[in-house]
């Protein structure tokens, strides 16, 4: 191998590496520069020590790989000072900027419940297609509404918390796909016009929208911001604008992984409401009202808290969070 000519082929690159290394401060996106320098400057220096050895050329990359490497394993600021801005600024922008994609698929979900609910309802074949008479109303007159307290309220406050948050995870995670998100936006459809039809046909209306308003509220919009995400992921793939599709999908799913996190909270208190509220022997206007308590504050987190750090130019990235958080956890 010709050294020199190899060394000269990847001098601005190297030149470049040594720039971001000396940088005091660096943005999202140089962040994510540096770490690409680095992963291709290892390789190249893989690459000279296999070929020649030890020279001075590797040695020089190899200083500036171990500055540039010092950037995220050098000491830093304790992670946990970092918090508040990731709850009062980032995550409640990242919320905002889905705002009318999570009213979309609301109004979707809430359309294709009451499609199937009117069309089941009318229809006693098709209600007859979700199991027997008897089953059906056992589920009318009994395991619906047994579901919310035949565990320990903490054990299924916990295991509702968990499959939630999973189903958002996997709506952000899986949104690039395209037709994950949409599958399960239907399925929860699917699911809440059946119940309805089923309950509303043994004149159990009034009790589905008991057990399903305190926590269902919060509950229900978590799960729609999460579809909302997965969407905006599968856009920027789609159409990503000026940026190159690689930069749009890097840019929105960092951003967006900033709502998943936020959305493990927002459903544990959910949770925590279906496990401990919602089978309470409590008049239904106090458990309603708790539920309706937590949805306005969540929207009030979401639209007045976000607007306000939008237009503050925060833009819900997670890169300076991610970069100050390796210094601390890094090697």
């Amino acid at each position: 191998m010709d050294l020199d000519a190899y060394s000269a082929a990847h001098r601005a690159e190297w030149d470049r590496l040594a720039a971001l290394g000396r940088r005091r401060q660096l943005s999202g996106a140089q962040s994510d520069e540096l770490i690409q320098a680095y992963q291709a400057g290892a390789t190249q220096l893989s690459v000279i020590k296999t070929a020649a050895g030890s020279t001075m050329q590797g040695d020089r990359l190899s200083v500036l790989l171990s500055r540039a490497r010092l950037r995220f394993t050098g000491a830093g600021t304790n992670v946990l000072s970092q918090l508040p801005r990731f709850f009062l600024t980032q995550l409640p922008a990242a919320l905002h900027r889905l705002r009318w994609l999570t009213l979309a698929v609301a109004v979707v979900t809430f359309v294709v419940a009451g499609l199937y609910a009117v069309w089941a309802t009318n229809n006693p074949d098709v209600l007859a297609n979700f199991g027997s008479p008897a089953e059906l109303e056992q589920l009318a007159n009994q395991s619906f509404v047994s579901y919310y307290s035949e565990n320990p309220a903490a054990s299924f406050a916990g295991r509702v918390w968990t499959n939630n948050a999973w189903i958002a995870a996997q709506c952000v995670a899986f949104g690039i796909l395209g037709v994950y998100v949409p599958y399960i936006v239907l399925q929860n459809a699917q699911n809440l016009g059946v119940t309805a039809a089923v309950m509303f046909a043994y004149d159990e209306g009034d009790t589905f929208f008991l057990y399903i308003a305190p926590h269902g509220l919060l509950e229900l919009t978590a799960i729609f911001v999460a579809a909302a995400a997965g969407l905006r992921i599968f856009w920027a793939w789609i159409a990503p604008g000026a940026r190159t599709r690689g930069q749009a999908l890097a840019e929105d799913a960092r951003a967006l992984f900033t709502v998943a996190i936020g959305l493990v909270f927002v459903l544990l208190v959910s949770g925590i409401i279906e496990g401990f509220v919602t089978p309470a022997p409590w008049p239904w206007p106090v458990k309603i009202g708790i539920g309706a308590a937590a949805l306005l504050a969540f929207l009030a987190y979401m639209l007045v808290l976000g607007g306000r750090a939008v237009r503050a130019g925060e833009t819900g990235d997670l890169a300076e969070f991610e970069a100050g958080s390796a210094r601390v956890f890094a090697g």
